[in-house]
């Protein structure tokens, strides 16, 4: 399962997922590769806008670079290493690292375009677990961080210490 998928799927929230390290600028073809081989990875992708002296084009680029996650069930060692353009994987411990499902499922709820609108206030602290009841971050559980009239929302995969940010209308979230 790509980033490309016509439908974001709900996924089970222990899912088991590792980070498969890419070489620079190779992530696209390891994760075709990977599929290919009957894989489970994803590729978070987003679009931008690149000029040129010429013309604009829609590019999509990795999220994260030189990374693509798999899931932990196909995962077999052996056979990831021997996919050109893996550099290796994410280890703890002499182990596989783990990314839990819901960390998966925030960055693909993330990825997709959204259009807002605040409507009605609700009280809502920084540092509150929160999860958003509406709109197409539904589902998102993360801790909230005051912005004036809105929230925005800290995604965070702990297993690589990095995070997102993104506005969500206060009236989209409960507290946990």
């Amino acid at each position: 399962m790509t980033a490309n998928s016509p439908q974001i799927q709900k996924m089970e929230f222990d899912d088991q997922w590792h980070v498969v390290y890419t070489k620079h600028l190779c992530e696209k073809k390891v994760a075709e590769r990977l599929t290919a081989q009957g894989v489970v990875n994803y590729l978070p992708l987003y679009t931008v806008v690149r000029q040129w002296s010429d013309r604009k084009k829609k590019v999509e680029k990795p999220l994260i670079s030189s990374v693509v996650f798999v899931k932990s069930t196909s995962v077999n060692r052996t056979n990831i290493y021997s996919i050109p353009g893996v550099s290796g994987l994410l280890q703890f411990n002499g182990k596989p690292a783990i990314v839990r499902g819901q960390e998966i499922q925030n960055m693909r709820i993330l990825l997709q375009e959204v259009h807002l609108d605040e409507l009605e206030q609700v009280t809502i602290q920084a540092g509150d677990l929160v999860e958003v009841i509406h709109g197409p971050f539904q589902g998102m559980q993360a801790y909230a961080m005051q912005m004036q009239n809105n929230i925005r929302l800290i995604i965070e995969i702990k297993s690589m210490g990095i995070g997102f940010s993104v506005n969500v209308p206060k009236s989209y979230v409960k507290r946990i």
